[in-house]
């Protein structure tokens, strides 16, 4: 049974919708837009094209599956709408000091035809699986939190010519470029969180370095440290070991 229909869709959602007009060059365009993001606003918890036009009364499954395969809209001018949007009303525009939050998520799905599927670690359940994986970036100011960007990892697996290929990129590398994409926008954080797959990788920290940028990560156990307590002799240990060496006191509860 179909739940919905855009014409029954509350006024703010057509409000909301006007605000992108500008990005698409068709009223066809325009109407697919409308469409796709009622269908991700709906009730039902998959989210393919045809569960979207099986769902809602007036959409026809060719054309929405035109509009987002093979439409020339661009999605990251979208994305920046939506940014502007969001900084221009003050109930939801992020305050300063806040804090960049990097991690990246991951989904089961089966074939290979989608860009970016491939057996890799998919977080959603811990293990090795068939899946794909997306980098994500947000902001929290203690109070709201705003996703700010993702992109597909694309693995190695998944391409022709494996890591060679000139599309493959690590996740850190990826997580860098999202990092710049939000400094361009004048959102300059007051630390970056992020957790040990990027917390372990020491040119994406020499990154944020040169970027001036702070950060707070976890890392693994087993990472080891150049440590110089006398001021004459470098010593290399385990971090593990070096933190079970430290007095209580020199710990501060997060």
């Amino acid at each position: 049974m179909r739940e919905t229909t855009p014409a029954a869709m509350p006024p703010c959602f057509e409000k909301w919708c006007k605000r992108f007009d500008p990005d698409f060059k068709t009223q066809a365009q325009k109407k697919g837009f409308r469409h796709y993001l009622g269908g991700l606003l709906g009730e039902s918890q998959r989210k393919n094209i045809t569960q979207m036009a099986n769902d809602s009364v007036g959409v026809v499954y060719n054309r929405l599956h035109h509009f987002i395969t093979e439409s020339p809209w661009e999605e990251k001018r979208i994305n920046e709408r939506r940014l502007k949007v969001v900084d221009s009303c003050h109930q939801t525009r992020v305050g300063r000091g806040f804090a960049l939050l990097l991690d990246d998520t991951g989904h089961r799905k089966s074939g290979n035809f989608t860009a970016g599927v491939g057996r890799q670690y998919i977080g959603e359940i811990g293990k090795l699986d068939n899946g794909i994986v997306a980098v994500t970036t947000h902001l929290y100011d203690g109070k709201k939190n705003l996703p700010l960007d993702v992109e597909i990892y694309q693995p190695a697996s998944s391409l022709p010519s494996g890591k060679k290929d000139p599309s493959f990129k690590k996740k850190p590398e990826i997580a860098l470029e999202l990092i710049d994409r939000s400094l361009k926008r004048g959102y300059r954080p007051g630390i970056v969180l992020m957790d040990a797959g990027y917390g372990n990788n020491t040119n994406f920290l020499k990154g944020l370095e040169s970027r001036r940028l702070k950060y707070l990560g976890a890392v693994a156990k087993n990472r080891k440290i150049w440590l110089n307590q006398s001021g004459e002799n470098w010593q290399k240990i385990r971090l593990d070991e070096y933190a079970k060496s430290l007095p209580e006191e020199d710990f501060t509860s997060v």
